[in-house]
This record gives structure tokens, C-alpha cells and sequence, in this order.
């Protein structure tokens, strides 16, 4: 099946709930890499997302430090037009070259916001980029609202088609919200990271701003084949190794989790990994979930999350196993207000 369709807060952007993440395509090489990746690999994984109908595309300016954007663009030129999914990026990390396992700046003055759109739109060889994010705050003293109106500049200049921003809190939002409509947020989300939902999501909900969701998956920890053995293989520039999340006591507590999901997989005839991700597209707010893959089995592995509805004794089971394994962090039922 299709993944199924939602419009993105008040934008004429009908995405699937599911799209297709280009972190990890970007390759190693830089901080926050996954090692080495085989850009016909990449390719042809995007290209199978798009035919299982999977319509968006969300990458960012850091990503392989340009790499993924190019990747990215290397593949819509091998789509049809007709068929050409939107395209999410995102700015405001700023690495040096000399130095590119340092963490990026995080510059959003006016002129740098600037200089990455139009960097953004060659490297994917687009004209208009579908949604321009923030990555992250700014960390060199720009205020928000500054940031905020060249971004406002862009789409009215046709540059962009809506603007949003990620990993942004309450009071950022409501000052960005001041100066122009937020048409979407993307904060990290999945079953072990659950704390966006005590805030953000819903300021998100009450304001009419679309919410797409990152690492549903967790980095690849809730999925069917990750184990300790995986990990100890993985490349040594593997930005996870010196994740929290894949270290004790918290691995354990993860893994435990992700066994967890198996039986609940198993009733729907779907993998954990769909399980995982169907779990956050049911969190009222959430418009769409952002699913890395690195070959088009991986895709096949999630996609059917797209058009997976879990039922309440799905969701009262998992959220028994979150208490049970004390994976993670964040609130435990769907109803997130008030919630454990």
C-alpha cells in the first residue's frame, strides 16, 4: 500500500507520512557522519521510495557538508517531473573544511541564511526549494526575528515555498510566530526520545503549524536487525558510536524495547521498524515522519509504517513496554497532556 497523505499545517503541501531522510547518504567524512555510503545506492534508494510513493525528500546543507544535497539533486534528475517529489533542506550549520569533524557553527545572521539558500538550490539543481528549514538555533547572537524575516524575504522572492524551523523550543516558536506564520517544526521523535511531545508537538497542534518528525527510528537502534554486533562494526567515524543512546546503560534498555515491538509486528504482518515509526504518526500533531535508508531494502523495510494504523491495544502495549524497559525519556500514553 501507498503511504497515506496529510497537508502540512496551513501550507498546500500534501505530504505522505512518511518521507524519505538523506542524513546518512551524505556519507563520513565530517561530525555527525554514518561512515562511507555508496552514492548509487543512495540513488537508487530514493528512487524506490518514490515509487512506493513516498512524495518528499528532507536533507539539509550540513549533511557529507553539501554531499547529501547533492546526491539529492543527482536523483531528481533521474525522476520524471510528473513523479518529482517536494524537497526539504534546511540551513544554519555552518562547518569549517579545514576542520570538519568540529561541530558546525550555528549561524543564522540575514547574509549567511543567504548565501546557503542560493548554495542549496545549485547543489539540488532546483528552482524553488519546497520547505527551508532551521536546523538549529542560532549560537552567535542573532536575534530570532531577524532570521525569521529573511526567511519571510524568501518566499516572497520565490526562492522557497514555506519556511519552518527544527530542534526549536516554546519561546523561539512564539517569537518566530510574531513575525510570521511557523509552517512547520521538525524535532527528534521516536519511542525512545519522546520528550517533544510534552511541548512542542502541541504548541505545534495549537498553532496550526505542521510537525515532521526525525529519527523515528532512533538512528537505526528500533529497527529488526540492530544488535551490539552491528554496532561494534559500525565505521569508526559512525557519528552513533559516541551516542548516549547506544552506550550503557541506556543500549540495553533500547534493544529491550525494540524486542518489545515484535509481537505487535508480527499481528500486523509489518516489521519493527514500521511499528516504531507508525507509533509517532499517531501522536496527535505529527503530520509526517522522516525515515533514512541507505539501500531500497531498508525503505522496504518501513514504508508500510505510512498507511499503518495502530489500534489501542497496540498503543497500551507499548506503552506498557516503555514503562517496563524504562527506555528513554519523555511521555509514555498517546494522550500526551498530563501523561506519565
Amino acid at each position: 500500500m501507498t503511504p497515506n497523505k496529510r497537508r502540512l499545517g496551513t501550507t498546500d503541501l500534501e505530504i505522505t507520512t512518511v518521507g524519505f531522510g538523506a542524513w546518512a547518504i551524505g556519507g563520513g567524512g565530517w561530525a555527525y557522519g554514518w561512515g562511507p555510503q555508496d552514492d548509487a545506492g543512495s540513488i537508487a534508494s530514493i528512487r524506490h521510495a518514490v515509487s512506493r510513493g513516498v512524495n518528499w525528500i528532507d536533507t539539509a546543507a550540513i549533511y557529507g557538508l553539501g554531499h547529501s544535497e547533492e546526491v539529492v539533486g543527482r536523483a531528481l534528475r533521474e525522476i520524471p517531473a510528473s513523479e518529482r517529489p517536494f524537497v526539504f533542506t534546511k540551513c544554519g550549520m555552518i562547518p569549517d573544511h579545514r576542520k570538519p569533524y568540529d561541530e558546525p557553527a550555528r549561524d543564522l545572521r540575514p547574509a549567511s541564511i543567504r548565501r546557503e539558500v542560493e548554495a542549496s538550490l545549485r547543489r539540488l539543481g532546483v528552482e524553488r526549494i519546497d520547505l527551508y528549514q532551521f536546523h538549529w538555533p542560532d549560537g552567535v547572537g542573532t536575534p530570532i526575528e531577524d532570521s525569521w524575516r529573511e526567511m519571510d524575504r524568501l518566499v516572497d522572492e520565490g526562492k522557497v515555498r514555506a519556511i519552518g524551523v527544527s530542534n526549536f523550543d516554546v519561546a523561539l516558536l512564539e517569537r518566530a510566530e510574531s513575525v510570521r506564520h511557523v509552517d512547520s517544526l521538525q524535532p527528534p521523535f521516536s519511542l525512545v526520545r519522546r520528550d517533544a511531545a510534552a511541548e512542542v508537538i502541541p504548541w505545534a497542534a495549537a498553532h496550526r503549524t505542521g510537525v515532521i518528525v526525525y529519527s523515528p527510528m532512533q538512528s537505526g537502534l528500533l529497527t529488526d536487525t540492530f544488535s551490539v554486533q552491528r554496532l561494534a562494526a559500525m565505521a569508526d567515524d559512525d557519528w552513533r558510536r559516541r551516542s548516549s543512546e547506544f552506550t550503557e546503560p541506556h543500549l540495553s534498555r533500547n534493544i529491550a524495547l525494540r524486542d518489545a515491538l515484535r509481537p505487535i509486528a508480527e499481528r500486523h504482518g509489518v516489521t519493527v521498524s514500521a511499528v516504531a515509526v507508525a507509533w509517532t504518526l499517531a501522536s496527535p500533531g505529527v503530520t509526517g515522519a522522516i525515515v533514512g535508508a541507505r539501500s531500497p531494502e531498508q525503505v522496504d523495510g518501513w514504508i508500510a509504517a505510512g498507511s499503518l494504523d495502530l489500534d489501542v491495544s497496540d498503543l497500551a502495549a507499548i506503552a506498557g513496554a516503555l514503562r517496563q524497559t524504562a527506555a528513554g525519556s519523555g511521555p509514555v500514553a498517546r494522550s500526551w497532556k498530563g501523561a506519565a
